[in-house]
């Protein structure tokens, strides 16, 4: 099956899992995307796992205005096609703080430059890339990925420098963060 045929069948599955009043909500908030099917997460999952995982149907997807491609972008990009390249292109794309955390728990923190790549983000200080960048190396903390002091240290400067100003998901996110980090520590 080409790219084509595949975002067809795609959009056949969000339109036949579509909640019209979810969707509405979305709109009414003014979340910013040109199409809403109001799919929740788990549903989206579950498409996600009839579809081949693939870097080309990934950034086809993630190009598009509409949440829900864009989230299964983020769960059908194999993580070794994940580049340094291609993430930082995603970030400077991410529209939601919705799709920064997915992005986070569902893709960054499986690539083999996670670490790398959250550390560049996160001195961007722009807030949807800090706010995934924040939650994947609070994932890395989880699974016992190794930071050097110096990495640490940055977290910490990073963290009482941006908590102040940060917006409400990136202020979550750097808590969350921090509270792994500390918990670490002992």
């Amino acid at each position: 099956m080409n790219i084509t045929e595949l975002e067809r069948d795609i959009k056949k599955e969000l339109r036949a899992s579509m909640n019209g009043i979810l969707s509405a909500r979305m709109r009414e908030a003014g979340m910013p995307f040109r199409l809403i099917f109001g799919v929740e997460l788990p549903r989206l999952q579950n498409i996600a796992k009839e579809f081949p995982c693939d870097a080309n149907l990934a950034n086809h997807l993630w190009e598009q205005k509409i949440r829900e491609t864009r989230l299964l972008a983020i769960m059908l990009m194999p993580p070794e096609a994940f580049t340094m390249e291609t993430a930082n292109a995603w970030a400077e794309t991410i529209l939601t703080a919705e799709e920064a955390q997915i992005m986070a728990m569902l893709l960054l923190s499986k690539t083999k430059h996670a670490k790398e790549i959250s550390m560049k983000w996160l001195e961007t200080g722009e807030p949807l890339p800090c706010t995934c960048a924040c939650l994947c190396l609070h994932h890395l903390l989880v699974q016992d990925v190794l930071f050097s002091k110096g990495e640490k240290q940055f977290i910490i400067e990073y963290s009482s420098h941006m908590i102040p100003t940060a917006n409400l998901h990136l202020r979550k996110a750097i808590q969350t963060l921090t509270d792994t980090l500390n918990r670490k520590k002992d």
